[in-house]
């Protein structure tokens, strides 16, 4: 089976949201996990990313990863390392040609964007801790600096869990709140006392639309589409287990 994915129609660059379908791996993993911090089969994992590069046309040594940290780190990429070995970062940014930056996610919000006259890429891993943070301020200030402008940089929030499936509790909501002014609309009372319901896909847009970038929301829901999608927070509705991570990528 060939692997899943979607794209934006904001983004005029080789790209691609891959969803969990059309790997090789098996059983939680199934099938096409590209979590390198997971107890899946190492050999599954090379084939899985194999997969998605052959997808997309490109070498899977141009695959570029980070050690996600939910956090506001950027690292620019001038060449690609070896499968596994990035530093701890939640963006990546290159000018690179042939670079392919990806980020994994499992609920939180992948983030590509692209500067097509500059040839300059970013993606980001924005969960709300990293949202919050700042991680997409960040990245857009790298590709700035790496020669993007900001008219023409283009942006998209890829698959991630939905307001309808986030329900979240009073000091993640203030937490939020502390950080971002009028950040309240991103947040719809709950079904139960101190419990509210969080867009994070929103919340992303928003966060961009503050840098001047406009951003494609795809608004698909990672936690109730199991057939499609990887979700921490389906895992632990579920009782736990183990979980995978599907992959976005963006070439340069």
């Amino acid at each position: 089976m060939t692997p899943e994915y979607v794209t934006a129609r904001s983004l005029t660059v080789k790209h691609g949201f891959f969803t969990r379908r059309g790997g090789v791996s098996q059983g939680a993993y199934a099938s096409l996990n590209c979590s390198a911090s997971s107890a899946d089969a190492p050999e599954k994992l090379r084939q899985n990313r194999a997969l998605v590069a052959g997808t997309l046309g490109i070498d899977d040594a141009m695959l570029v990863g980070v050690k996600q940290v939910h956090g506001r780190g950027v690292h620019i990429v001038n060449a690609p390392w070896p499968y596994g070995q990035g530093p701890e970062a939640d963006a990546l940014v290159t000018r690179t040609r042939g670079v392919a930056l990806c980020v994994v996610t499992a609920d939180c919000a992948p983030v590509l964007l692209a500067d097509v006259k500059a040839g300059v890429v970013g993606a980001a891993h924005a969960g709300w801790r990293g949202a919050c943070g700042g991680v997409l301020e960040a990245v857009v200030d790298a590709m700035l600096n790496q020669g993007a402008q900001r008219g023409q940089v283009q942006a998209a929030i890829g698959p991630c869990i939905g307001q309808a499936s986030y329900e979240v509790a009073a000091d993640m909501r203030d937490a939020v709140l502390a950080n971002s002014t009028g950040a309240e609309k991103f947040f719809a009372k709950g079904g139960r006392t101190d419990r509210w319901h969080f867009d994070l896909s929103g919340y992303c847009q928003a966060r961009l639309a503050m840098c001047d970038i406009e951003s494609e929301e795809l608004r698909l829901d990672t936690c109730v589409d199991d057939a499609r999608f990887f979700s921490h927070r389906r895992r632990v509705l579920n009782g736990g287990g183990p979980i995978g991570h599907q992959i976005s990528v963006v070439v340069a």
